[in-house]
């Protein structure tokens, strides 16, 4: 009887202690301040920015890269079978702790023919710095 109420209580209490150094944290409940960005056009991504991309654009990315002065944030999604994709930003965000990027990727408008030739969608964001974890949606 002994043996069988610790090999049921260990179990339990090993359970209890891992969980109880674990926080949940639902970004959807807490205080969000929107944050000022610009989108960068492509002629104005800084070169080493720009090799970045070129060296990732074949799958999804999603990078922070910080100059001193400014933080970017670039999210790509890939090689796409075919052009006419864009790039919406739904969200930029301050938290309590963390940044929200949250962006969607539009395929081709159905009244276009998009072209045949694969493309590769990414947009860069940037943003006053700000030394927080970024957390990217979408």
């Amino acid at each position: 009887m002994k043996k069988t109420a610790i090999t049921l209580f260990l179990p339990g209490l090993l359970m209890c202690l891992l969980l109880c150094g674990c926080k949940v944290v639902n970004m959807k409940s807490e205080e969000k301040q929107p944050l000022e960005y610009t989108v960068v056009k492509q002629e104005d991504i800084p070169p080493a920015i720009g090799s970045l991309i070129e060296s990732k654009k074949q799958e999804e990315f999603q990078i922070t890269y910080q100059d001193g002065e400014y933080l970017y944030l670039l999210r790509g999604y890939g090689r796409q079978k075919t052009g006419g994709y864009s790039i919406q930003v739904e969200e930029v965000s301050m938290f309590a702790e963390s940044i929200l990027f949250r962006t969607s990727l539009t395929g081709p408008d159905k009244e276009e023919e998009p072209s045949l030739e694969p493309s590769y969608p990414y947009i860069v964001v940037k943003l006053e710095y700000r030394e927080a974890p970024v957390q990217f949606e979408g």
